[in-house]
């Protein structure tokens, strides 16, 4: 799943909900919605706490950088 940018990912996941939430939905597919569902909030939550990290350390390096 690492090749699978953030935006991506999101819209999949709207795609999902979309699917799911549609008169048509498939009861079929629906174990296989939510597991893919759950995949995908797993890395973007992570993708989010890393970019978070990042921002944060450069931050801090940046504070590091300036003169008080």
């Amino acid at each position: 799943m690492s090749e699978l940018s953030y935006r991506a990912a999101v819209a999949e996941l709207e795609d999902i909900v979309r699917k799911m939430e549609s008169d048509a939905c498939d009861i079929d597919q629906l174990s296989n919605y939510t597991t893919r569902a759950l995949q995908l909030l797993k890395y973007c939550k992570e993708r989010l706490f890393k970019t978070n990290e990042e921002v944060e350390r450069c931050l801090a390096e940046l504070r590091e950088a300036l003169p008080e």
